[in-house]
């Protein structure tokens, strides 16, 4: 199973979209695929349609963070049309206290939920939450291989700032090192003004030679499929050109079954 957090300090960079997305392109391409939400806000469950799982009573996701080595994620696990969902839950808003208080083995705790998943998954997308905290640590970790969304917009250069500089502390830290598996610059809409010119070129120049950068451009389409609780390759109402290109991201991640 190859695992890979979609990751980027920044809120509004089109991160759930584009970790649905993938994953329904990877499912569609034949491929068993679970999508773990750590995100406290729950945006990915709640989009999948799985309101119910995310207001769930014990056990949950969250008594797995707490308590790893006391809950199988296997019983946690909610299946979609598409891809299994290990869902986030209404009780993650605490969790960041948790782990700080708990002090024990802290940032390690969904490493250990992930060595106890089944073996018949080929990817595991993690969607990690829009922090810096001890929740992404976790997914940094426990991946150590990332997808960073981005906009073509100057404020996601501190943002990446911030997250490269995280990353380097925790390879320091930990003796791991974390590699930037795709950028995916959201949401692009042509014609570009002078700003999105100059940073979809910085990005670019950025990770030459460091990580494939893929552009998905603005399409209703796919925030209607997402709305409706699917990716766009998993939407059958509509087609949209930029379903070849999550195709393409998946191609590059070298997912084999």
């Amino acid at each position: 199973m190859k695992t890979i957090g979609v990751t980027n300090q920044k809120g509004g960079v089109a991160k759930t979209t584009n970790t649905i997305n993938i994953a329904g392109a990877a499912a569609a391409a034949g491929l068993e695929v679970l999508v773990a939400d750590s995100d406290p806000q729950g945006y990915l469950t709640n989009n999948l349609g799985l309101r119910d799982a995310y207001t769930a009573e014990s056990p949950t996701f969250f008594d797995a963070w707490t308590e790893p080595t006391e809950h199988d994620p296997a019983e946690l696990i909610v299946e979609h049309e598409e891809f299994d969902v290990l869902p986030s839950s209404v009780d993650m808003f605490t969790l960041e206290q948790e782990l700080i208080a708990a002090g024990w083995r802290v940032r390690e705790r969904l490493s250990m939920i992930f060595e106890q998943l089944p073996e018949k998954y080929d990817l595991l997308l993690v969607d990690a939450p829009p922090s810096l905290g001890p929740i992404n640590d976790n997914v940094l970790l426990a991946t150590e291989r990332i997808i960073i969304p981005m906009e073509a917009q100057e404020t996601s250069v501190l943002a990446l700032d911030h997250l490269l500089r995280q990353i380097e502390t925790l390879e320091d830290r930990f003796e791991v090192s974390i590699s930037e598996e795709a950028v995916v610059i959201s949401d692009v809409d042509y014609p570009l003004d002078n700003e999105q010119k100059d940073m979809i070129a910085w990005i670019e120049d950025t990770f030459t030679d460091r990580a494939p950068v893929f552009e998905i451009r603005h399409r209703a389409a796919i925030a209607r499929a997402v709305k409706a609780g699917h990716s766009i390759s998993g939407y059958g109402e509509e087609e949209s050109d930029m379903e070849s290109v999550y195709q393409n991201i998946v191609d590059e991640l070298g997912v084999t079954s």
